[in-house]
């Protein structure tokens, strides 16, 4: 599984632990909901970190709690 996919995953899995849609989650961080489900969807396959913080932020947690996933410290080298 590459990067994008597991900030996507993440991502839903962080919405569904908190019991948030999308569009609350867009409305909590101040990303446009289109943003968010483009994120989701695969149109933005390269989400930028202040977006992801952005994110975090309306997660209530910390960059390093996004990143901090067996998911995340097992990604394979992207370029070869």
């Amino acid at each position: 599984m590459g990067t994008y996919e597991s900030v996507k995953n993440r991502i839903i899995t962080l919405c569904n632990e908190k019991n948030m849609t999308i569009n609350k989650l867009a409305t909590e961080s101040g990303v446009a909901p289109s943003s968010v489900k483009n994120i989701l969807y695969g149109k933005s396959k390269n989400p930028g970190i202040v977006t992801i913080k952005m994110l975090c932020d309306g997660l209530s947690i910390s960059l390093s709690d996004f990143f901090s996933t067996d998911e995340f410290k097992n990604l394979e080298q992207e370029i070869e």
